[in-house]
Formats: C-alpha cells, sequence, structure tokens
C-alpha cells in the first residue's frame, strides 16, 4: 500500500490543493483573485513592516528606491478602493516575498508564499462577531480542502476538529500566567487542535505582548492569529494571520502607542485618517502551512521551491527537496 507521495504526485498535490483551496476562498468568502505587485515605492507607506524589526529587500531605479514586499496588507486595502469593489466582496491573491531576516527552520523559509485577501466591509462590521463568523469561514474552507485530499490519497491521516476554538490573547495570559507567549499557545493548541486567539498587538494587563504586529494595518483589538496543531511535526503551526483593519481612530492611537505618529504623512495613512479608503478586513494564508499540514510533509522544502543555504541542504539529507 502506498504510504507517501513521490516528487511527482507531490508536485501534481501541490497545484490541486492549491486550487481547491483558492475555489472554496471565493465561495466562501466573495473574493476574486488579481495581480498583485512584487515591490512597492518605499515612501508610499504600503509596505508592511511586520513587527518593525525586519528589513524589506530594497533597490533603486533612478532617484526612487523600492521594497519588495514583506506582505501585501496595505496595498489589497488601497486597490480596494481604486478598483470600486461592491460591498462585502473582496480581492486574493498570490503573493511572494523575500523576508531575509527569516530564521529557517521546518517551517519557515526566506520564501513566504500566501494567499493575501482582503475584503471590504460596513463600519458597523467592525466587532468581534463578525471576525469570528471570517475565521469560521476560513477554517471550513482549510477543512473542505482536507476531505479532498483525503479521498484522493487514502494513506493520508490528518484530521482536524468540526469547529474552531476562540479564545483571546488575555484569557491566556490569565490561564498560563507563568508561561511565555509561544508555551501558552503550544499548551492550548495541543489540547484543542484548531485555534484562534484574538487581539494580537497591544499589551496586555502583565504589559508584556502577546506578540508585536505593525500599527497601521490590523486593530489590534479586532485582529488574531488561526493556529492548528500538526501531528506530522509535532508542532503547533500558524495558518494565517488576520483581522479587521484600523479605521481613523484605532490607527491613530496605534500609531502614537508605537511611537510611529511620523508615517501619518505617508500617502496611504492620510488617506484613512481622512476616510478616502474602505473599512476593510483581511489577512494572509499560508500557502506553505497549508500545504505540509495537509500533505503530511515533515518539511517546508518539501513543498517549496525556494533556494537554501549550504548548512540546511545538509541538514535536509534524504528529504524530497523541491
Amino acid at each position: 500500500m502506498q504510504k507517501e507521495l513521490s516528487y511527482l504526485e507531490t508536485l501534481k498535490a501541490i497545484n490541486e490543493v492549491k486550487k481547491y483551496f483558492e475555489k472554496q476562498l471565493e465561495m466562501k468568502l466573495s473574493l476574486m483573485k488579481v495581480e498583485s505587485p512584487l515591490f512597492v515605492k518605499s515612501d508610499s507607506g504600503l509596505q508592511d513592516t511586520l513587527t518593525g524589526v525586519e528589513k524589506g529587500v530594497s533597490f533603486k531605479k533612478g532617484k526612487e528606491k523600492f521594497e519588495i514586499v514583506h506582505s501585501l496588507a496595505k496595498w489589497k486595502r488601497d486597490a480596494l478602493g481604486r478598483y470600486e469593489f461592491p460591498m462585502h466582496t473582496g480581492l486574493y491573491t498570490d503573493m511572494k516575498a523575500i523576508r531575509k531576516d527569516e530564521t529557517v527552520d521546518s517551517i519557515h523559509s526566506m520564501l513566504v508564499e500566501q494567499w493575501d485577501w482582503e475584503k471590504i466591509i460596513s463600519k458597523e462590521d467592525r466587532n468581534i462577531d463578525y471576525l469570528k463568523e471570517t475565521v469560521r469561514d476560513i477554517y471550513e474552507a482549510v477543512r473542505q480542502t482536507l476531505i479532498f485530499v483525503k479521498q484522493k490519497y487514502k494513506f493520508i491521516t490528518v484530521d482536524l476538529p468540526k469547529s474552531i476554538f476562540f479564545i483571546t490573547s488575555q484569557d491566556l495570559e490569565d490561564m498560563y500566567p507563568d508561561k511565555t507567549p509561544k508555551m501558552r499557545e503550544d499548551l492550548i493548541v495541543r489540547d484543542k487542535k484548531a485555534v484562534f486567539i484574538i487581539g494580537i498587538g497591544d499589551k496586555l494587563k502583565s504589559g508584556d505582548y502577546h506578540d508585536l504586529r505593525s500599527p497601521d494595518y490590523d486593530d489590534w483589538s479586532l485582529d488574531g492569529d488561526l493556529l492548528v496543531f500538526d501531528k506530522t511535526i509535532d508542532k503547533v503551526i500558524e495558518l494565517s494571520s488576520m483581522g479587521i483593519r484600523v479605521d481613523e481612530k484605532s490607527l491613530l492611537s496605534q500609531l502614537e502607542k508605537s511611537g510611529c505618529l511620523d508615517r501619518l504623512e505617508l500617502p496611504y495613512h492620510k488617506k484613512i485618517i481622512n476616510r478616502e479608503l474602505p473599512y476593510t478586513i483581511g489577512g494572509g494564508i499560508g500557502q506553505s502551512r497549508i500545504l505540509m499540514l495537509l500533505l503530511e510533509k515533515s518539511h517546508i522544502s518539501e513543498i517549496q521551491a525556494s533556494s537554501w543555504e549550504t548548512e540546511t541542504l545538509k541538514e535536509l539529507k534524504g528529504k524530497k527537496v523541491l
């Protein structure tokens, strides 16, 4: 009996899983696939600054500087306004990025591939209930894709619970006050198997942060991470970071807390303050993480065609590196 995918079967499965999951996203979130940029102007305000520490890969053309995107968090919202998408519809795209400062391991590489998506919502939709509803839709898209995979490849044994568990980062700290944020994630996800942690970016009661977030795309009270337990690698993995985006009030508050008020001079930020952009919800869904999970792969190199440092390749001896 077959127990694993060959090279060619893996390549075929990658393509099939991506196509099936994209159809699920389109149906459940009313999204349309669009083209997107690999780089943006450094002074546009459209670059995702992540935690504020990571440096983008940049280059100059004449006197103007460009940066390869970390993600398309801000570009998507701007694009929805320019393309005049109707209410409660949105876009998604294949996003590729280079994160040269990434620590490479079994689930991280310097190449990032994700489905970046964004959807227009109303001011009234900016609440926890709408966030949870959207998370459930995305999680169900993952589950339906798993059903498709298991029907096609009978030896796949991955299992996911029917529903996802929600908890706030503060409640999680209250549960495990003597643990680090990553330890808390590990404990709750190993127990519940699929968890969405709400509220990431702001300080907890302890004065610490559950995790850092850029202050100018997600509203820190209406965002979170979707985590699942991957039994193949015996690790908790993040499938998606997402949230309801900042409005004019939360943008100002979060920039002030972060000491980044100078960003208000950038074109993108001015549009938010002046209410020239639609209210949106959006995020990124890791393509490599979902493929690893659903195809039972133990290293990201088995499903991602990236370039690897010599030391990493030595460690991967025996793996089916693409």
